[in-house]
């Protein structure tokens, strides 16, 4: 017995923590991903090996059965162990033949970007986790890990989609986006990886004014960034996302703070101050960017299912 699934990393274009209150966000699924390897084992336990991409093995353990069908509340800790856990028992309660019916498993993972990129390490694995188990990727989001699910759709899709919550269930739109000026859509990635479960928190306790207006903007913007024409419709609405966002987070835009001095827009993609930007640059931006230490620059056809 040997079954391997594979799921699509994403980035978040637009909506980003608006999408969680139901405002409609434009995502595209990346080239990259992360891919999930399930074998025979035994020992009544599942044997655990995570690779990131450059073959390097970041997670291994052992997690026994007994461990996973336990009512004993696991505890709420950054660990992956817990986290993994966590997701196993939800996956379990959902679907417990798995467990059940098995002696055991031989799991791997691997990454195909590097893990600090912030591309999808969890949601790539949740939605190959479902597929194993032949259960509902988003239940199983909501139930261990929490989102708007956004990623999960990216995960399944492999197009652009706009996405939304719609009473809490979700709501995915395929959507053409293949637009001539993506030659000059550039992502570069900031080195700082967000925690996303901290992002989404600082949101909750951050975000003001009229909630419902600003999801109505945000709607709003989102289809001029759809319906763009050229770059420049493009960047205009990209920079007054970014300006709305600031004031709903109280937090400066990235290129006020980092990056002032560059001639372009640059858009905040996901946990606004880490991993990666979108950056709309008639030019090449590479050098600007190399200049200010930062290495990772992807032009769109390279992310860009």
């Amino acid at each position: 017995m040997k079954k391997e699934f594979y799921s699509n990393g994403k980035l978040l274009i637009t909506g980003e923590y608006l999408v969680l209150d139901g405002a409609k966000g434009f995502a595209l699924p990346t080239k990259f991903g992360q891919n999930l390897i399930v074998e025979r084992g035994n020992n009544q336990e599942i044997t655990w090996k995570s690779y990131d991409c450059d073959g390097s093995i970041w997670f291994e353990d052992r997690i026994s059965f007994a461990e996973i069908t336990s009512k004993k509340s696991i505890e709420k800790t950054t660990s992956v162990r817990n986290t993994l856990l966590e997701i196993l028992r939800e996956g379990y309660l959902l679907n417990p033949d798995f467990i059940i019916n098995s002696s055991g498993y031989s799991v791997t993972t691997t990454l195909t970007f590097p893990r600090n990129w912030g591309l999808g390490t969890s949601s790539t694995l949740i939605n190959n986790m479902a597929q194993w188990l032949e259960i509902d990727a988003f239940v199983l989001l909501k139930n261990s890990f929490g989102g708007s699910g956004y990623d999960i759709a990216c995960a399944q899709n492999n197009n652009p989609i706009l996405y939304h919550l719609e009473n809490g269930k979700p709501i995915v739109e395929k959507v053409t986006f293949d637009p001539e000026f993506t030659k000059n859509l550039y992502f570069i990635y900031l080195d700082k990886k967000q925690n996303s479960k901290t992002a989404i928190a600082s949101y909750y306790k951050n975000k003001n004014g009229d909630l419902a207006k600003a999801i109505t903007e945000n709607n709003a913007i989102t289809s001029e960034v759809l319906n763009a024409e050229n770059s420049q419709e493009f960047a205009l609405a990209l920079e007054k996302h970014e300006a709305k966002m600031s004031v709903i987070l109280e937090m400066e835009t990235i290129k006020k703070s980092l990056f002032p001095d560059f001639n372009g827009v640059i858009k905040s993609l996901g946990a606004w101050g880490g991993d990666f930007v979108l950056v709309i640059s008639e030019e090449n931006p590479t050098e600007y960017f190399e200049k200010k230490g930062l290495k990772t620059i992807l032009s769109y056809k390279d992310m860009i299912l």
